[in-house]
């Protein structure tokens, strides 16, 4: 092979490989840390719409998500500085436009996964109590949090 072949060839690669995330070289990476945060809170808030939706609810699974939930529900917000508009954040310009109705949002959803965690923790414990009312209740605890993820997506993150 030529090696004109060959730079043909690994030219896309590197040029693919440049276009690579941004990494958050600020003092104290608060973009990182938010990034992170709602990353670890993906990591629990999914796996259990996850069972409401494929009919797999497991009382005890469910109940440790909806507690690592609870106890990441607090970690970004700290991280949402006014100075913390740069790549690689993906907020929108109207989260610091509007800070009033942003911390509206945070506090909806923080009283959200706190009504969800206690609707896990009033759930019966095992499979053969669990009927469709009980799961009814945990699902309409469910609803409110991706709600409010979505509300906060949609007018806050581009």
């Amino acid at each position: 092979m030529s090696p004109r072949f060959l730079l043909s060839l690994s030219l896309p690669v590197f040029l693919l490989a440049a276009c690579g995330a941004v990494e958050d070289t600020r003092p104290g990476q608060p973009v990182a840390h938010r990034q992170a945060a709602f990353r670890a809170m993906l990591k629990s808030f999914e796996p259990m719409g996850i069972q409401l939706r494929e009919g797999t609810y497991q009382a005890e699974v469910f109940r440790q998500h909806a507690e690592k939930l609870a106890g990441l529900k607090d970690a970004p917000w700290d991280y949402f500085g006014a100075d913390t508009q740069y790549p690689p954040s993906k907020s929108d310009d109207a989260l610091w436009r509007e800070p009033e109705i942003f911390a509206a949002e945070r506090d909806k959803f923080i009283r959200a996964v706190e009504a969800l965690r206690l609707a896990a923790q009033n759930a019966p414990p095992e499979a053969r109590q669990q009927t469709l009312t009980s799961l009814d209740a945990l699902k309409a605890a469910y609803a409110p949090v991706e709600a409010s993820c979505r509300s906060c997506h949609k007018r806050y993150k581009r």
